[in-house]
């Protein structure tokens, strides 16, 4: 089997995706902008050919790096980065070398925020007033319908990149001065906490694995006023959320991928949907679903695309947590401290990559335990700062 792989050096903790193509017997084919000698150690032994890009945003390189892997190899099974910002890449792959996935048809609804909030009114969610703009007379008319505060972000964008808190005309006036030329779209300011509902699909579109998880902050409050965050994992996903989550899911017809949907949890305790991402949910967070269940990820997900044989036998055994810190604060405890008093909760902490920092932290780590209770209070306790 074929399986061209995109960037599969990034993030760091994906190589173990790689790594159990290859423990299937797939042919991996890595397509990326490093040159072979600076790919990761780990990562050379499971890749069968690699071609190297001066830049995976030129498409006619990556047209080529595919028709490359085409002829030598033959037809292409699965192509996949695992990764938000080459979902478009990805479908017009797909569809110019008609390999099974998603493709160029489907693709927009799956990116564009403006789009799935569509396809969530359409499902009959609960969604928040948004609006796609071009001009200041065009944000101020939404305003006027929805008041201050909005959010203005991408219509197609990756986490909260260039994503803002707009919250008088001031505020407003300068972001059009300084505004990005991409797409913008506005939303009404919804206050709450964020919750997920996350898994992994088969090929026929059969839910092989869920779970869900809260945020203590949003990534847009996180990365504006360099915040520390955690977030964990329900054991029993709470039936709203499980509900909304499968609407979703039967929406958008999803077959053969990982999925990540974002809600907001209001202060009535209903729920609002955000947004959709067609992916694995960002940092370590399949390593917590490792962690969570006492499965490995990868190799289910390794198991889907060589064989669609995906085990659904699991449990969530642990409420699990990623807790980050960032250089600035001066915490209470140091990580030697942190395992000490933490003990066997503390299954996993290490330095995170400098592009996630401003979201997940300068450092990490992963604790789990059965009892919530239990949990927050590792979770409070490496979050702690000195008096």
């Amino acid at each position: 089997m074929n399986v061209i792989y995109l960037s599969p050096h990034f993030p760091e903790n994906y190589v173990a995706f790689a790594e159990a193509l290859h423990n299937r017997g797939a042919r991996v084919l890595g397509i990326a902008e490093l040159h072979y000698d600076q790919l990761p150690d780990r990562l050379k032994p499971v890749l069968t050919d690699y071609y190297a890009v001066q830049n995976m945003e030129n498409y006619e390189e990556m047209l080529r790096a595919v028709a490359f892997f085409t002829h030598k190899y033959g037809k292409i099974d699965h192509l996949d980065s695992l990764n938000e910002h080459w979902l478009f890449t990805e479908a017009s792959l797909r569809t110019d070398f008609n390999i099974p996935g998603i493709h160029n048809d489907t693709i927009a609804d799956m990116k564009y925020k403006s789009l799935m909030k569509e396809r969530f009114i359409k499902a009959g969610i609960r969604v928040a007033k948004g609006k796609v703009v071009r001009t200041l007379d065009e944000a101020k008319s939404f305003i006027r319908e929805v008041s201050y505060p909005v959010v203005a972000k991408p219509d197609s964008g990756v986490g909260a990149s260039n994503t803002y808190k707009i919250s008088d005309d001031t505020q407003l006036k300068r972001f059009f001065e300084n505004k990005p030329d991409i797409p913008y779209i506005f939303e009404e300011f919804i206050s709450g906490r964020i919750e997920t509902f996350d898994g992994l699909t088969d090929k026929f579109g059969n839910l092989v694995f869920c779970t869900g998880h809260v945020y203590s902050d949003g990534v847009m409050d996180v990365v504006n006023n360099d915040r520390h965050v955690y977030y964990y994992s329900f054991r029993d996903i709470p039936p709203d959320v499980e509900e909304m989550g499968m609407k979703i899911f039967r929406e958008f017809n999803l077959k053969g991928r990982f999925f990540h949907f974002e809600f907001f949890r209001t202060a009535d305790g209903s729920l609002v949907a955000l947004e959709v991402n067609m992916r694995p949910p960002g940092g370590y967070t399949t390593d917590m679903f490792n962690f969570g269940s006492d499965i490995n990820i990868y190799e289910q997900w390794a198991n889907m695309v060589t064989m669609n044989a995906v085990s659904t036998d699991y449990q969530r055994k642990y409420h699990v947590a990623y807790v980050g810190r960032k250089w600035r604060f001066d915490y209470a405890h140091s990580t030697d401290e942190i395992a000490a008093l933490c003990g066997e909760k503390l299954v996993y902490h290490n330095y995170v990559s400098g592009i996630f920092s401003l979201a997940m932290g300068n450092y990490g780590y992963i604790v789990r335990h059965p009892d919530l209770e239990e949990l927050l209070k590792c979770v409070h306790l490496i979050h702690r700062l000195k008096d």
